[in-house]
């Protein structure tokens, strides 16, 4: 089996702006975070993040929190990109409870991927309608860090 290869993009910074609690339901307990502030900086891209963005977190019965998120963003070109991304972010208990008391806690303490896609109209960043991305994540008191990588 060929070994699976990829390519640094560039780092994605996003600010949660605002949360809502909707609680448990049928799939888990839900929370929406608002996103709209940070920027995708890197070798090959430059934009920052608009508001608007969306979150729909569920925490599972397993302890995970699984991201479902939509994010537009405006390139260094002007042109919008939207970023879509589902993932899962988990850990022991103990550190769950400091990410969620908006504590510092080490990048190692805890699992956080994403897939992404990505659309633009973009003609610089035509590229990148046609890949599929990871983000490798940690999260921080004010931001969720990706470190998002091409898998060619």
């Amino acid at each position: 089996m060929p070994e699976l290869k990829s390519a640094f993009i560039g780092e994605l910074k996003i600010a949660v702006t605002g949360t809502y609690m909707l609680g448990d339901g049928p799939l888990g307990r839900r929370r929406i975070d608002l996103l709209g502030a940070g920027q995708f900086e890197g070798p090959r891209i430059s934009a920052k993040i608009l508001p608007g963005g969306m979150d729909l977190l569920l925490g599972g019965s397993d302890g995970a929190v699984r991201p479902d998120v939509r994010l537009p963003l405006e390139l260094d070109d002007g042109q919008p990109l939207l970023i879509i991304y589902r993932g899962v972010r988990h850990a022991p208990p103990e550190v769950m409870a400091k990410i969620v008391a908006g504590e510092r806690v080490p990048r190692e303490s805890h699992y956080l991927r994403t897939a992404m896609t990505f659309e633009t109209a973009s003609q610089k960043y035509d590229w990148m309608n046609r890949i599929v991305a990871v983000g490798v994540g940690r999260r921080e008191p004010e931001f969720a860090v990706y470190e998002v990588f091409e898998i060619l």
